[in-house]
């Protein structure tokens, strides 16, 4: 009865995450990081055949150990690094910063992205409350984008009305390490004050990463992200802090 429940909650994970994968990628998000679903999809499936033929107590006791102590071990790195990432879900800044950095994210034909738009509108916000910080929007051009992502997000915000001379364009970085690399050295100073804009699910590491860059004042200025899609955010988010641990870029 046990193994039966078992296999059928493994079967049932497997037409979540497939179903999940579908959902996601027809959002065309510009990344392929969604079919990590799918392959969850698959070990799900081979686990629930594993629990119906029997194939686990085939295998040798060594084996079944060091399985089992890759999966704690797994587990416990993965509840370790979302609890970092939820600390600074609903950072909020301080005031009167002297820059603020508004990561960067994709642009489409007709716009910022949504996951971008949430940033961009954060950042509004706090330039219009605080009239005399200067922001850096930071984003190269990928190769399915329009135009830079710091060109997209300058329009952006001089469309709304923030003054041209308040915005620097930072539009030579790649990835969120570079983001922050690059804008940091724009400012030239590691003393002033600075914000990270971006996703609630992205300040963790965008404020480590500042950290490491030098900056000995900085703060995470959380965004809202789109609750469809915030599992794949949070996943996703795990592995880039992972890389860019075993990088160096954050400690």
């Amino acid at each position: 009865m046990r193994q039966r429940v078992l296999m059928l909650l493994c079967i049932l994970a497997a037409v979540l995450c497939f179903g999940y994968c579908l959902m996601t990628g027809l959002a065309r998000s510009g990344s392929r990081f969604y079919l990590v679903w799918a392959a969850a999809g698959l070990c799900f499936g081979f686990l629930a055949c594993a629990i119906r033929f029997d194939w686990w107590s085939g295998l040798p006791a060594l084996l079944r150990h060091g399985i089992v102590l890759l999966a704690a071990v797994g587990t416990l790195l993965f509840v370790v690094v979302e609890g970092c990432i939820l600390s600074c879900y609903h950072a909020q800044g301080e005031e009167d910063l002297d820059y603020i950095i508004v990561l960067g994210a994709q642009m489409k034909e007709s716009g910022p992205s949504v996951v971008l738009q949430f940033r961009l509108d954060k950042a509004y916000d706090y330039l219009t409350e605080n009239e005399n910080t200067i922001c850096i929007v930071s984003g190269g051009q990928g190769a399915n984008e329009p135009c830079s992502e710091a060109e997209g997000m300058y329009r952006y915000l001089v469309g709304r009305g923030i003054p041209a001379s308040r915005i620097v364009m930072e539009d030579q970085s790649t990835d969120t390490s570079e983001n922050i690399a690059y804008s940091a050295k724009l400012i030239g100073n590691d003393q002033a004050k600075v914000g990270i804009v971006t996703n609630n699910f992205h300040v963790f590491r965008g404020v480590q990463l500042a950290r490491h860059a030098g900056f000995e004042n900085v703060c995470g200025i959380a965004a809202q992200s789109d609750i469809y899609f915030l599992c794949n955010n949070m996943v996703r988010e795990f592995f880039g802090v992972v890389k860019d641990t075993v990088c160096g870029n954050l400690w």
